[in-house]
């Protein structure tokens, strides 16, 4: 196959197969190294950050449908990724761009594929196929140029585990803890690394919080020794049940009422560990225009959002402890918690952005206002 862009020359380029676990096909041609990628299919709305989504630690395992219509064309620049590479298990678009004409830009998007051997598929009907996904649900898929090998694929496949139940924040998570931001800040915040973007160390950050990162399995003790003046537990991809040293960590945080926020896994993890289950959702929220009301002001705020699991709205209403804080406008379900008598809060979206709106940033002034409070009634008087 050739291809031609603006001011290149053409290329050739291999047919590819997208297969997905109930055995329908999709047809196009390979992005980057030749190859083939598992995941779970999932798709995302945003018209711009297709870099930011690519590197999300919270993608790791699937494989990216973007339903903008062109992806690279602007390139990528370092202080755009939100972890130290790619994090998706492969793309699936339309029109892929090898030429970039942003300014800004570091390298070409081809080329930041071929650096972290990136594996993806372009000339898809990607209409068709978020159409079907809608329809049918978020499953395991493969992506492939081995078009010869199809039976192999198809039994690959179908040996693939389900999300529901995967663990996959040890993946992505830091192996030894690390800080950022000025020792000297005024506040310290020890956060728990689940698959933890980068947008939200720089907001954490700039509100004078020096920050320490730690791995996904650390112990309430072991955080306690750093004497933090809060704590953040933070997003990441998979099944937040299996994750029991999380759910542990937050109940004993809770349990002596420390400053707590929790962000998208770190929000489903807050209500398992008070008793509150989740469940994975049939297509899930991946895109930067999803519409929540914040029930405190009764305010429409626009928000990022990249979760297949949710919180259970039904036994989050009865549970006394708790309230909803934020509700998703498309669908009712669970965008936000807080605690009645705990410093504790927690939302299913992304504050940070990274991409996407600013209106919901107003909540890293709460965790440092939360924050202070805490801290100066702890201080005695002489």
């Amino acid at each position: 196959m050739l291809f031609c862009d603006q001011h290149m020359s053409y290329k050739t380029r291999k047919k590819a197969i997208l297969i997905l676990a109930d055995g329908t096909k999709f047809f196009g041609k390979s992005i980057g190294p030749d190859g083939t990628s598992f995941g779970e299919i999932c798709f995302n709305t945003g018209m711009t950050g297709y870099q930011e989504i690519f590197t999300d630690p919270s993608y790791f395992g699937q494989l990216m449908v973007t339903t903008n219509a062109h992806i690279g064309n602007y390139g990528v620049f370092k202080d755009d990724a939100q972890s130290d590479g790619i994090k998706i298990a492969g793309l699936i678009c339309k029109n892929f761009s090898y030429e970039f004409s942003r300014p800004l830009a570091d390298a070409s998007l081809e080329n930041y594929f071929n650096v972290n051997d990136l594996f993806g598929i372009s000339d898809v009907d990607t209409r068709a196929l978020v159409n079907y996904i809608r329809e049918n649900g978020a499953m395991n898929a493969v992506i492939s140029t081995d078009i010869d090998r199809e039976e192999e694929l198809i039994k690959e496949l179908s040996e693939m585990p389900s999300m529901e139940g995967l663990e996959l924040a040890s993946k992505v998570s830091t192996k030894e803890p690390y800080f950022v931001g000025r020792p000297d800040a005024e506040f310290k915040v020890a956060a728990l690394d689940l698959g933890i973007k980068t947008n939200i160390l720089r907001h954490l950050s700039e509100r004078n919080i020096y920050v320490k990162v730690f791995p996904y399995d650390t112990s309430f003790e072991e955080m306690q020794k750093w004497e933090p003046d809060g704590f953040f537990i933070s997003n990441g991809p998979g099944d937040p049940d299996p994750l029991h040293h999380a759910q542990d960590l937050a109940r004993e945080i809770i349990k002596n009422n420390l400053p707590l926020f929790g962000i998208c896994l770190g929000h489903q993890i807050i209500a398992l560990a008070n008793g509150i289950p989740t469940y994975k959702m049939f297509n899930g929220h991946r895109g930067i225009n999803h519409p929540v009301i914040n029930l405190d002001t009764g305010k429409g705020e626009i928000t990022s959002q990249n979760h297949g699991f949710a919180v259970d709205k039904a036994v989050a209403e009865f549970n006394k402890e708790f309230e909803i804080s934020h509700i998703h406008l498309n669908d009712q379900t669970v965008a936000g918690l807080k605690m009645k008598n705990k410093n504790c809060f927690s939302v299913q979206y992304h504050p940070e952005a990274g991409p996407g709106p600013n209106d919901t940033i107003y909540l890293f002034d709460e965790f440092y206002q939360n924050i202070k409070n805490h801290s100066s009634k702890q201080v005695q008087p002489i």
